[in-house]
This record gives C-alpha cells, sequence and structure tokens, in this order.
C-alpha cells in the first residue's frame, strides 16, 4: 500500500470514528465520512466497500481496549493492593466507553444487523481485551499461590461482561436506581469479584476466604482455625513497621475479636479508653460492647490508655469521623482493610504452609478467651455468635491450655 493510500485510509477511519462518536454509526453517513476527510465518496467505497466495511476497519484498528489491558499487565508486578488496581482498570474502561456513547449504542442497538465479519471483528476486540485482564489475574493467582473457583479466563471474563453491561445500561437508561454512582458500583463490583456474595450461612460468611478468588472453604475447615502465638506477634510486628493505623488496626483484629466488616464500621466515637479498661460498642446486629486486651497470646501490647489504638488516634489532625481512613482520608473499606492485611502477613505463613487469613484472627481471639476463663454464653455474647458456632473452639482451647500447662510442668521438672 502506498504511503498516500495508506494516509488516506487513516484519515477516513479517523473521520469515521468521529463521526460516529458524536452521533452513532445509524445516522452517520458515508457522505458525511467521507466529506470531513476530505475525500469523495468514491475513495471511501474503494477503500472499504460501504459503511459496514469502514466500521470493520474502525474495530480491527482501535487500540483503546488493548491499551488498558496492556497498562493493567504492567502492574501486576508493581503492586500488592490487588483491590485498588482492578477498580483502577474498571473506571479506566467505563472512561474510555462514556467517551463514546453514541457509537457503543450503535454497536450494541445493531450488532444483528452488522455482516458476520463485522460482528467477528467486535468480538475478536473483546477478546484480546479479556485476554489482557486474564493474563494479570493468572500473574496475581500464580505470585499469591491462591486457589480459585473459576480459571483466570473466566474470571476476567465475568470482569469485562459486568463493565460492559453497566456501560449499556448507563447509556440507554438515565432513569434506572439500580445504583448511586459510579463509584458505588465499582466498589460493590470489586468487593463481589475479590470476596463472593452467596453464602450458606452467617457462620460461613465469617469464615470466607481472605484471598481473592480462593475457594470459599467448608466449615470446620482451617479457615475456622487460630493462628499460633509466634506467628501473630510476627504479623502485629510487620504491620507496626508499616504504619501507625495497620498497627492499630492489626490490634484490635487479635485484642478484641472483630470482623472485616465491623472494624471498617467503627467510629471514633465508638472507642472508649480509661486506666482500668479500653472496649469498643460494635453496632452490628444490635448493640454490644467488647474490650480491647492489653495482653494478646502472653505478650502485652500498652495499657488500656497507651496502645496501638489510641496511638493511632492521638496521631489524627483529621475531623473524620470514622476509626480506621482510607489512603483518601475516607472511612476505610472492607476491600482496604484486606488490603492492608495482605501486606501485613507478607511471607509469613501459618504451620500448614499457607498464608494467615484475616477471618483467622477471630477464632484466635475466641480460643484465648475460652483458655483465659470466658464462659461460653459470656464469650458468645461479646462476638455476636451463636453458642454453637462456639462450640468448635471449645475442644481447642482445652487442649491448647493442657498443652501449656504441660510444658509449665516440664518446666518446673
Amino acid at each position: 500500500m502506498s504511503a498516500q493510500r495508506s494516509l488516506t485510509r487513516q484519515r477516513l477511519i479517523n473521520a469515521a470514528i468521529e463521526l460516529f462518536t458524536a452521533q452513532g454509526v445509524t445516522e452517520t453517513t458515508t457522505r458525511q465520512i467521507a466529506e470531513l476527510a476530505e475525500v469523495n465518496e468514491v475513495t471511501l467505497f474503494r477503500h472499504f466497500g460501504n459503511k459496514h466495511g469502514l466500521l470493520l476497519a474502525v474495530l480491527e484498528d482501535s487500540g483503546m481496549f488493548t491499551q488498558l489491558g496492556e497498562s493493567l499487565i504492567q502492574q501486576a508486578n508493581q503492586t500488592s493492593n490487588i483491590a485498588q488496581t482492578l477498580k483502577d482498570y474498571a473506571n479506566a474502561c467505563l472512561q474510555a466507553l462514556e467517551r463514546v456513547p453514541d457509537f457503543v449504542r450503535s454497536v450494541v442497538g445493531e450488532a444483528g444487523q452488522y455482516p458476520a465479519e463485522n460482528r467477528q471483528a467486535l468480538g475478536q476486540g473483546i477478546t484480546e481485551a479479556n485476554r489482557y485482564v486474564a493474563e494479570y489475574l493468572a500473574t496475581v493467582i500464580h505470585q499469591g499461590h491462591l486457589r480459585t473457583l473459576l480459571p483466570a479466563e473466566k474470571l476476567a471474563s465475568l470482569l469485562n461482561g459486568m463493565l460492559l453491561g453497566y456501560a449499556v445500561i448507563e447509556f440507554t437508561s438515565e432513569f434506572h436506581e439500580l445504583w448511586e454512582s459510579r463509584d458505588d458500583f465499582l466498589d460493590n463490583l470489586v468487593e463481589l469479584f475479590l470476596h463472593g456474595a452467596v453464602f450458606q450461612s452467617e457462620a460461613q460468611l465469617e469464615a470466607m476466604t481472605t484471598h481473592p478468588w480462593e475457594a470459599i472453604a467448608p466449615l470446620g475447615s482451617e479457615s475456622k482455625a487460630d493462628l499460633p502465638a509466634p506467628l501473630v506477634h510476627a504479623i502485629l510486628q510487620q504491620a507496626k513497621k508499616r504504619g501507625l493505623q495497620e498497627y492499630a488496626i492489626a490490634y484490635v483484629l487479635f485484642a478484641a475479636g472483630l470482623s472485616v466488616s465491623e472494624i471498617s464500621a467503627l467510629q471514633r466515637s465508638q472507642q472508649f479508653s480509661a486506666t482500668q479498661q479500653h472496649w469498643l460498642q460494635v453496632l452490628r446486629n444490635g448493640v454490644r460492647q467488647v474490650p480491647v486486651n492489653q495482653w494478646i497470646l502472653g505478650q502485652r501490647y500498652g495499657s488500656y490508655t497507651r496502645n496501638p489504638l489510641t496511638h493511632w488516634l492521638k496521631s489524627r489532625k483529621d475531623a473524620q469521623s470514622a476509626l480506621f481512613l482510607s489512603a483518601t482520608g475516607e472511612p476505610i473499606s472492607e476491600v482496604e482493610v484486606r488490603s492492608q492485611w495482605q501486606q501485613m502477613i507478607e511471607n509469613l505463613l501459618t504451620p500448614e504452609g499457607h498464608p494467615p487469613r484475616i477471618e483467622q484472627a477471630q477464632p484466635t481471639w475466641c480460643v484465648e478467651m475460652l483458655m483465659r476463663g470466658l464462659s461460653l454464653e459470656d464469650l458468645s455474647m461479646l462476638i455476636g455468635w451463636d453458642i454453637t458456632q462456639l462450640q468448635a473452639y471449645v475442644q481447642r482451647a482445652k487442649t491448647k491450655a493442657a498443652l501449656e500447662q504441660a510444658i509449665r510442668l516440664d518446666q518446673k521438672t
């Protein structure tokens, strides 16, 4: 192809993209495209045959989603914040689609009228974008030694399918009430994508895995296991190195036995500290008060008035009412709490050889409380679980207590 012919072809494609974007495929005529490209209509037909042929070239030449996918791949080895990376990718996709709303409406609404080669080109473009997302997910899954319910390719297809569905609904109906805003949609999309949405019981919800796309473990499995003391102290030390807030979050996890959702919902006004006591008021499934312990698995972390949580609060210079904050200064989300946990446990493994899960903090606290002599009924009131959910920890607490007693006897000998 001569340089002049190639230049003319590109001018026609650029003109088509501009007009398709501004007024859609249907309302755009070949004459308008030719005039904008400053060529006669015969030249357009000679290059592309008809408008559908030109649309085919537009679909094949568009590198929008390929560029987004390549950007995602570059981040795979540069970030540990999977949730934020996925949200950024999803947001970039939607912004790209929002720049061409009429084009999207036309492609979606009239795709059935297009020749087979046009529909094939559209499918190839979507598949290519999907390949990049799948490659990113596969890298993350491999690096994190994660188990998944679906292969990376299927996960990528679901993510992109939901994004395209959002765009179609937004561009075709402004009167729906499916979500409050795009941020609301993206936050819920990432949360659903990373952690699942349907659980058989409240207990299974509490035991869900912390690692993205990891299979939901059955009740009574490793996700309910408590963590050994040396590992807990190592997590707290790594959290301390990362910052005051991370240290405070880890402290609340192991000193008060709160869940991820409870931590993300905490307000400053729900924290009470005095010389002889430190407790939190939790507003989930009713109102309950939970002690914040000075001692965690045999090691003391300050006092009731001077500990990782009070240090974090004293360092605050903002007026935000939330107890914990996101990187932007807004109330922290569950996704961000989980992301911080991933950084706290870097290079740490359970005795079984797996990364510790954030849901294992609550069983650890439960077992410790039972070992200290707290009754099952009292523990049920503090943690907000049914007694039947706590039965599994009774035997574990007895076993650990017996082991500690045997060690003390051996030390006396």
